[in-house]
């Protein structure tokens, strides 16, 4: 009996390992998704909805399967202060997201933009069952340090 050539064995193993990458990614999509319309979407609205008591409108945007966005507006505006953008990296196997902030110093601005890593205090398998709360003070928190920091350069 004839053994099989090695290099078989390594293109079998290599086929089987781009469906399971695939498996992961299409998993993390999901994941993703789930994350966005159960725990992301509740905690904006919540949050739009304390901000409309200081007259400051929000928006709420998702693009599927890329990012869901979070515009606080200038108080009385309609122009957008600081987004807030919760995205999945690209071809991600596992749910590690990242945070974009476009923040506009003034109304005349040009936005600038800076990216993190999503609260990276919490594990990729716990964001699922995050509670909404740390979330909105997430916003909060970044919302405040970029309006400070505004405030201190205008001066």
């Amino acid at each position: 009996m004839m053994k099989e050539p090695a290099w078989k064995k390594v293109l079998s193993d290599f086929f089987e390992d781009i469906e399971v990458i695939s498996k992961c990614q299409q998993e993390t999509l999901n994941d993703f998704d789930q994350f966005c319309e159960f725990i992301a979407e509740p905690a904006f609205e919540s949050l739009a909805d304390e901000l409309k008591k200081y007259k400051i409108k929000t928006k709420i945007k998702k693009a599927k399967d890329k990012n869901i966005a979070f515009q606080i507006n200038f108080p009385s505006s309609s122009i957008d202060n600081l987004t807030y953008i919760i995205y999945l990296p690209k071809n991600s196997i596992e749910l590690k997201l990242k945070l974009r902030l476009k923040g506009r110093r003034s109304k005349n601005a040009l936005p600038e933009t800076k990216e993190e890593l999503f609260m990276p205090q919490v594990k990729a398998e716990e964001l699922l069952k995050l509670p909404k709360e740390e979330i909105i003070q997430d916003v909060i928190e970044h919302y405040k340090n970029f309006i400070y920091q505004t405030l201190a350069e205008l001066k």
